[in-house]
């Protein structure tokens, strides 16, 4: 959807702007994405860097796929239609993050190139950070650690990406964190020092 439905309401701009935000918090908002298969470690990894920014002072927040379709979302499936606007949405979301000047870091399949390139053109472009958590499938079946994989294989979850439903992984994401033989905290430096070579941290 391109244009909103009502053709009755107006842009109201604010008084303070992005860099009054910024200045006022020390540091810069971001958008970062975080994508890749069921069990990659998105969401793990996503909670682990928000602790530690959090320790050092950084205005941080994890919008989390699951999350979120227990509210903002719950209304949408997993259809390829629903997909596109569950992502819709939370590139809206994390848009308005960045624009208060919070590190936003997003975790979810989004399996779909075309969906994460609409929340990029949401997120100004030096604000987004994709990053492809891209451990193997394999590995993310191996690990299973909600009992999906195993559903999918036995055809009680239609639609499962991976397995049932594709996965376009990206084809230049800024970031590539495999979390395959690495602790939760070396994939977590890997984000952090990266967020700071750009200039999103203090």
């Amino acid at each position: 959807m391109s244009e909103p439905k009502s053709k009755n309401i107006v842009w109201h701009g604010a008084e303070v702007n992005q860099d009054q935000r910024e200045q006022a918090l020390g540091q810069k908002g971001c958008g970062g994405w975080f994508t890749g298969l069921s069990g990659a470690g998105k969401s793990t990894v996503c909670r682990r860097v928000e602790q530690k920014l959090l320790d050092r002072g950084v205005a941080t927040y994890v919008l989390d796929g699951d999350n979120l379709r227990m509210g903002l979302n719950k209304d949408l499936g997993f259809s390829p239609a629903d997909r596109t606007e569950n992502i819709r949405r939370v590139g809206c979301v994390a848009q308005l993050f960045a624009d208060a000047g919070v590190v936003c870091l997003t975790a979810f399949i989004s399996p779909y190139r075309a969906d994460r390139d609409g929340a990029r053109a949401m997120v100004p472009n030096d604000r987004f950070v994709e990053a492809y958590v891209s451990t193997s499938l394999e590995a993310c079946e191996a690990r299973d650690p909600k009992g999906l994989y195993k559903k999918a294989r036995e055809g009680k979850i239609p639609e499962f990406t991976g397995i049932s439903a594709p996965y376009e992984a990206p084809e230049a994401a800024e970031l590539n964190v495999n979390t395959e033989g690495k602790t939760v905290d070396e994939s977590a430096d890997e984000v952090i020092a990266y967020l700071a070579s750009r200039g999103f941290l203090a």
